[in-house]
């Protein structure tokens, strides 16, 4: 029998985990889906009287039961399934996606010692795992949080996923970075599904540079590869009518391109080549630690 799918997200205690297992439970409710929180920690061999150690130690202890209670009381209509697991965190978070449709996590974190950044789970995990991962601040997802909680129960928008700060403004676009010279229907599959769950538009970007050797093709490329965007978006457009589409040709580097793009976006959605090599490339970093909006980073062939 065959698992059911969930919306997985990892929990470590720090307020980017929190942030991200809050947008993970928005998503979920959207795809009509469980939400999974893992929770993944090296138990240390034995105790220490150091409070740096035995301090973090504690407040992971009992984040799941916080992070339970919390999105339970938000989303009341949400399943949530928990799991806590003592080893390698990356491992862990790996071996739970098996039957996720997304993995969610903070695009920060804090290890064994409180205030050491463990970027590095975040990114080991969004470079290996077959999943979309999705990468949240815990900075931008907080602006506002606290405006619709309650909202929601009374006329159950909030609980669909629909957007809290709907009212104050128009919705801000999915941002997909497209490389035409790759096939990427799971690429594009993710942005469209999630541009029409999300109720938004879709803004798709594809950048290029200039070789140092000038050809004809560096001249005047911008026809041939509109052309070429219009024919990859064109079967996309047709399974997802309801999704209005806005093409994006720019000439540049495509991390700086795309955290612009970013800047007023819902999630910016990325690729990266499948089977993994164990690290990102440099688009994805850059985007990973500049972009001030959740970031997607889709495994694709």
């Amino acid at each position: 029998m065959t698992p059911q799918q969930t919306v997985t997200a990892g929990i470590d205690g720090s307020p980017e985990s929190l942030a991200a297992a809050d947008w993970a439970a928005r998503e979920a409710l959207r795809r009509d889906l469980p939400l999974h929180l893992v929770h993944a920690f090296d138990q240390p061999a034995e105790r220490s009287r150091l409070p740096e150690i035995e301090v973090p130690f504690h407040r992971e202890s009992g984040a799941l039961d916080r992070a339970v209670l919390q999105l339970s009381g938000a989303h009341p209509d949400l399943g949530i399934l928990d799991e806590q697991v003592t080893g390698p965190p990356v491992r862990a978070l790996l071996e739970a996606t098996g039957s996720s449709a997304l993995l969610v996590l903070g695009s920060q974190g804090f290890g064994a010692l409180e205030g050491a950044l463990v970027g590095s789970v975040a990114l080991a995990v969004a470079a290996r795992c077959s999943c979309p991962v999705v990468l949240v601040r815990a900075e931008k997802h907080g602006k506002g949080k606290g405006k619709g909680k309650g909202k929601g129960k009374g006329n159950g928008k909030d609980e669909k996923g629909e957007r809290e700060d709907s009212v104050t403004g128009p919705p801000r676009p999915v941002v997909l970075g497209l490389d035409l010279h790759r096939p990427c229907d799971e690429l594009l599959e993710f942005a469209f599904r999630t541009a029409a769950l999300h109720r938004t538009s879709l803004q798709v970007v594809h950048t290029w540079t200039v070789p140092l050797v000038p050809s004809a093709d560096a001249t005047e490329p911008a026809d041939a590869k509109s052309r070429l965007l219009t024919a990859a978006l064109t079967p996309w457009r047709n399974k997802f009518p309801g999704t209005q589409v806005t093409e994006r040709l720019v000439r540049g580097m495509a991390g700086h391109h795309l955290v612009k793009a970013a800047a007023g976006a819902d999630l910016l959605v990325i690729g990266r080549r499948d089977p993994a090599e164990d690290r990102l490339g440099a688009t994805a970093h850059s985007v990973i630690h500049h972009a001030k909006c959740p970031v997607a980073v889709i495994a694709h062939s």
